[in-house]
């Protein structure tokens, strides 16, 4: 019975162990792994291994960085391919935008098996768009996008990104019966069910085509009260002659033509008159369209599934460089992931914003004895000039004096 219990336990082990397909943190060896594209030529930018200005360890956080500005950016890695049917999905990195990044993508594309890594760009079939993409202040959002049947799917949600110069953690997880969940920072921003924040299917109701709304179907909630009449005395000018006003002395008929007051708002108009409203003994309320069963949808209870997933890449633009990927991670595990987004992104997030405000105090110092040393200077500059007047100033009564003394002895002789 022990040992029955005993292999028992190791099976519902070995069971619950996560299936990690991917992970990379861009340690040694990353080169071997990864691809990277030449499909823009001369527009293509080059990726660095960096742990950028500020981080929590200066191994562990290296990760790949982009460095040229106003370029396209193309990388990507290929692994065993598998299918998540009946299998959670997970896709988890790190971004880190320290450049404050202006206008550029910040998202990983997870591809088929034959992707073609070297020739990697913009159109590249894929199955799943994840991740930050910042331009300006009006786009800051994180893109889901799956592709259904050759289309590819935006989220109907807005979800808002990360906008600072820290690593953050993206999460998307994938589930079996069609449920997604959203996580940043390890903490869930959106979820819901796929057939309802994106459009895989036809609507499953359709306006009835046969239906129309009957002709003396009265949707005018208030009408004119036909007992109601204008008074007699409604009808006022809008404007009439400024009755003060006088015809100026030296107006001259003649030659300014014949004098008329200015115009002044009337003070007794009423405006348009219209007649009180009531009731439509006759309104029926707004039609609404009935709706039936649309012939044309059909549930899909794979929208989840992908059969040959087998690389995962960044395919971008920016406009500023300076981004920084790390902690790639696919798996089918939530709580794996979320542990290793404990141990990797908690120790950095902390270690990182130490070394940020430490330099941001430096350079607050730094500029604080500059700006002291510039009003020094200044100061300095202003004194001589105040001594140099005073040296002028006393020269110049000396001459005047000497002047006044040549002429006083002149007089004597």
């Amino acid at each position: 019975m022990k040992m029955f219990l005993c292999i028992l336990a190791l099976t519902v082990g070995a069971l619950a162990d996560p299936k990690v397909y991917f992970e990379e943190d861009f340690s040694e060896g990353w080169r071997d792994r990864w691809m990277d594209s030449t499909y823009k030529k001369e527009e293509q930018g080059k990726f660095e291994i960096s742990a950028g200005m500020f981080y929590g360890d200066a191994e562990k956080d290296k990760g790949l960085k982009t460095t040229q500005d106003a370029r396209f950016y193309g990388a990507s890695a290929k692994f065993e391919p598998f299918s998540n049917e009946g299998k959670t999905l997970v896709i988890q990195f790190t971004v880190k935008h320290e450049q404050n990044i202006d206008c550029g993508g910040g998202y990983v594309k997870v591809y088929p098996k034959d992707v073609d890594q070297k020739n990697l760009h913009g159109d590249s079939p894929y199955y799943i768009m994840f991740g930050p993409d910042i331009c300006g202040p009006g786009t800051k959002k994180v893109h889901v996008i799956f592709t259904y049947k050759g289309k590819n799917l935006l989220t109907k949600k807005d979800i808002r990104c990360k906008d600072d110069v820290f690593t953050h953690l993206y999460t998307l997880i994938v589930r079996p019966d069609n449920t997604y969940e959203v996580k940043i920072d390890n903490k869930k921003v959106e979820g819901g069910n796929m057939d309802e924040d994106w459009d895989f299917l036809p609507p499953k109701k359709i306006k009835d085509p046969s239906a129309k709304k009957p002709d003396d179907w009265d949707e005018q909630e208030k009408i004119d009260d036909v007992n109601d009449k204008k008074p007699e005395d409604w009808d006022k000018p809008e404007h009439i002659p400024d009755p003060d006003a006088k015809k100026p002395d030296d107006w001259d008929d003649e030659m300014d033509g014949e004098w008329e007051p200015p115009m002044i708002d009337n003070p007794e108009y009423k405006g348009e008159w219209k007649p009180k409203q009531v009731d439509n003994p006759n309104y029926k309320g707004k039609w609404v369209h009935p709706e039936i069963d649309n012939p044309d949808y059909t549930p899909d209870a794979f929208l989840y599934r992908y059969n040959d997933i087998g690389a995962i890449g960044f395919d971008l633009w920016q406009v500023k460089s300076g981004t920084i990927f790390d902690n790639v991670l696919i798996t089918d595990d939530e709580k794996h992931a979320e542990q290793v987004g404990n141990d990797k992104w908690e120790v950095t997030k902390d270690g990182e914003k130490k070394m940020k405000d430490d330099q941001d105090e430096e350079e607050r110092k730094k500029r604080e004895e500059e700006e002291k040393k510039k009003k020094d200077e200044e100061k300095d500059e202003d004194e001589d000039e105040e001594e140099e007047e005073e040296k002028e100033e006393k020269e110049e009564k000396e001459e005047k004096e000497d002047e006044h003394d040549h002429e006083h002895d002149h007089d004597e002789l």
